[in-house]
């Protein structure tokens, strides 16, 4: 008799994993961790979401899949052998600039975290992490990757917007700065796409990962100040004197139309 509830139970689970793996469009999610016990913890509950996890233990063999193989989301470790973290991240994004990137790190790698960002992560979970935190980043990632942001109003088939050099395309997700393509990632763009449809209002960096990062956490400002340099750095002439992404000291940032300060 309970063998039998077992195997009942057991063709539930399973019924219920295949409703979500097609629910969640079978996305594959690469692991690229060293301890096992993490990898697996991750991997189990990544299952239980409906999505492939593939785990792989070291940097090399983890830069040479995220670049070649077809992945919704990396999840990516900053102490790994034969190649870190930073290292596997920037050469992700030299051939992936949208791929999501979430990376785990450890309290004593402040530096590295900063580091991280500023080359191209979309966002951090420091060890020791909840399961229930980790899992709302990866769907936040996972919705945002989708590259609609409709549900927060950061995109919109059709809507094109310009302010002094720059506009935006938001159904493309396309940037023109002076005419010129710019290469964003997706939080980049979410990022950009907001400031450009509230120019003028100023955003607290927890409005900001709430509304593009799709949570809000304490102590997690490095993720919005670091995205903030990385777009200063690819749309501002001069990042040191930004004459669009402005802070807001005790604040945090608004978009700025040059056109209404010389009006």
């Amino acid at each position: 008799m309970h063998s039998t509830d077992a195997s009942v139970k057991g063709g539930y689970e399973r019924e219920l994993h295949d409703i979500l793996f097609t629910m969640t469009g079978g996305k594959s999610v690469l692991i690229i961790e060293d301890d096992a016990d993490i990898a697996n913890l991750v991997a189990i509950n990544l299952r239980d979401m409906g999505l492939d996890p593939e785990i792989v233990s070291d940097g090399e063999s983890g830069a040479s899949k995220a670049t070649g193989g077809e992945y919704a989301l990396v999840i990516l470790d900053l102490m790994l052998p034969k190649l870190d973290g930073i290292e596997v991240c920037k050469a992700i994004r030299r051939e992936r600039s949208k791929l999501p990137i979430l990376m785990l790190t450890a309290k004593s790698e402040e530096f590295d975290k900063v580091l991280g960002l500023e080359l191209g992560a979309d966002d951090y979970v420091t060890k020791p992490f909840g399961v229930r935190e980790l899992m709302a980043r990866i769907k936040a990632l996972l919705r945002r990757a989708e590259g609609s942001g409709e549900e927060k109003g950061l995109s919109g088939e059709g809507e094109h917007h310009r302010v002094g050099n720059i506009s935006i395309d938001t159904g493309a997700r396309r940037v023109l700065v002076g005419g010129i393509h710019v290469e964003l990632t997706a939080k980049e763009f979410d990022l950009l796409a907001l400031f450009m449809k509230n120019p003028g209002r100023a955003f607290s960096r927890s409005q900001l990962l709430d509304i593009v990062w799709g949570y809000s956490f304490e102590g997690y400002d490095h993720t919005v100040n670091s995205h903030i340099n990385r777009l200063r750095n690819k749309i501002e002439a001069d990042p040191a004197d930004p004459v669009y992404l402005h802070t807001v000291w005790g604040v945090g940032y608004r978009f700025n139309d040059p056109a209404e300060e010389s009006g």
